[in-house]
């Protein structure tokens, strides 16, 4: 069956190649989630065309086969074809892969179960009293309904409310507490649904009935930590803080954050019964799909919410659709959060991440010094020659080439998590020894003077490196201890390279699936 299905995709291939082609070099992954394919044909003299030959369901075929013989589910493929008819197919599991984008090359998981941890999980705890008043959440709630009641000219139906003991139950089967504002407005009714109708009563929000609270906290919850997206992409990823500072844990999800309405797009108001050190327990939240850069803070409690809500029914900020109302909340002051560009005359200081982008000349990151929030600073196509600006910056994701290879400044950095370095000299990583929350490198495009003192670092957790910078470690013996990702860089790599590599480190690949055929 895999023969067939390697054939079957070879005749594809061949038959959707263009005029003069000489080669080509597909790879991706296949399995139950999808297909995946990148890479194209080599056409001397001209440029290749940009799309790929339909491969999806020749995917789906390879993919059952692998996993009807070898148990692997998903797979990842490279196939290599020629002209003349001949072809060579290489699968192995997705534990080594093709990578595309910034550096190419392939990946290698050495440890699947491994996740970074989230930098919220760090900040010291939220000790205030909640801000949360049940009385006067259950009276505002009440006075919502009423002012709406009286703009639509009648009630509107709503679920009966719950009783105590169905609480009682619902936290002990979250495992924690529901804040008392909102235990007092499910003593009044069930949510704003019946059947699929919703009210959108809670900031344009379905609120959610409290067995759908429950099944949403426990049949799901993929959702409390931050999705995770591979480690191509996570090994650098930075997670924002929320304004105002330190109210909200800087993580994509938290178990203590316990959904309660929904835009029915992926998005969620919570409850965060966790907060961080400025927070109030009970606080109110945005996360969900779009949001794992971080949250958005939204309130100190439901019966602030519930405030703002009727006062913008008094304000007459809402539009009425036949028997709904939206309310128009104000537009908030624009926090300027993210920059993609150069490094404007006036630095607002609540930037978190700096995109330079093709700069001309050497680009001075002293102006990035009035940013004292700054997480992720990026120099794509830029150079820099001094990265003492940085040193007393909070920057956690740092990509730049450096003119030069001086990194004292990092010494010590208590915030680098993940650096991606460049060099026009050699680099003494001496400096990089002393930060203790680093656990990503990127090397492949930097001239670095001793490749050994990676082994001092006990927390890298991924590593990059070009062929020769990997064969220069190996053979050494120096390679870092508690690596769970690593990459082999460089756009003309193979997935036997990749292989090659990963059996260096330790993973088995001895059962890695090759097939060779002409037509």
């Amino acid at each position: 069956m895999v023969e067939q299905a390697a054939r079957r995709m070879a005749e594809q291939i061949v038959t959707k190649a263009p005029a003069g082609w000489t080669r080509a070099v597909l790879s991706g992954r296949a399995g139950h989630g999808g297909s995946g394919m990148t890479g194209g044909y080599t056409v001397p003299g001209t440029r290749a065309p940009m799309w790929l030959p339909e491969m999806h369901d020749l995917l789906t075929e390879l993919a059952g086969a692998i996993r009807d013989d070898r148990g692997w589910e998903p797979i990842s493929w490279e196939m290599d074809c020629r002209p003349s008819g001949a072809y060579r197919l290489v699968t192995f599991t997705d534990a080594v892969g093709r990578v595309t984008g910034h550096g190419g090359g392939y990946e290698i998981v050495l440890d699947a179960g491994f996740r970074l941890p989230q930098p919220g999980l760090r900040q010291e705890a939220g000790t205030a009293a909640p801000a949360g008043d049940p009385e006067l959440a259950a009276a505002r709630f009440r006075a919502y309904l009423e002012r709406r009641a009286a703009i639509l000219g009648g009630a509107e139906e709503l679920p009966p409310p719950v009783t105590v003991a169905a609480l009682d139950e619902a936290e002990r089967r979250i495992g924690r507490p529901l804040p008392a504002d909102l235990r007092a407005l499910y003593l009044i009714a069930d949510g704003d649904g019946i059947g699929y109708r919703h009210r959108y009563l809670i900031r344009n929000n379905a609120w959610l009935s409290l067995e759908s609270l429950v099944a949403e906290y426990t049949d799901r919850r993929e959702w409390q930590d931050r999705p995770w997206f591979g480690w191509d992409l996570e090994w650098e990823a930075v997670v924002f803080e929320t304004v105002p500072a330190d109210t909200v844990r800087r993580c994509g999800g938290h178990p203590g954050w316990i959904r309660f309405a929904t835009r029915e797009d992926g998005n969620y108001l919570a409850v965060d019964m966790d907060p961080a050190r400025d927070g109030r327990p009970g606080q109110i939240i945005v996360t969900g799909r779009d949001y794992d850069d971080g949250p958005v803070y939204v309130a100190d409690s439901l019966t602030s919410l519930l405030q703002e809500h009727l006062e913008l029914l008094e304000q007459g900020s809402y539009e009425k659709y036949d028997d709904h109302i939206s309310l128009r909340r104000p537009a908030s002051d624009a926090v300027t959060q993210q920059i993609i560009g150069d490094i404007p005359e006036e630095v607002p200081p609540t930037l978190q991440a700096i995109h330079i982008n093709d700069a001309t000349g050497i680009v001075d990151l002293g102006p990035l010094t009035d940013a004292p929030r700054l997480r992720r600073l990026h120099l794509n196509r830029s150079t820099t020659a001094d990265l003492t600006p940085v040193r007393d910056l909070p920057v956690e994701s740092l990509r730049v080439a450096l003119d030069g290879g001086d990194l004292t400044a990092l010494a010590g950095h208590p915030h680098l998590a993940s650096l991606d370095l460049s060099t026009t000299a050699p680099a003494d990583l001496t400096p990089l020894r002393t930060a203790p929350h680093l656990h990503g490198l990127d090397l492949s495009g930097a001239d670095i003077a001793d490749l050994t003192v990676l082994a001092d670092l006990p927390n890298l957790r991924y590593l990059a490196l070009t062929r020769q910078q990997w064969t220069t470690l190996l053979d050494q013996g120096r390679v870092p201890p508690a690596l769970a990702a690593v990459r082999l860089a460089g756009d003309d790599v193979t997935f036997d390279d990749g292989l090659a590599l990963a059996a260096r480190l330790g993973l088995a690949t001895d059962d890695a699936l090759r097939v060779t055929g002409g037509l």
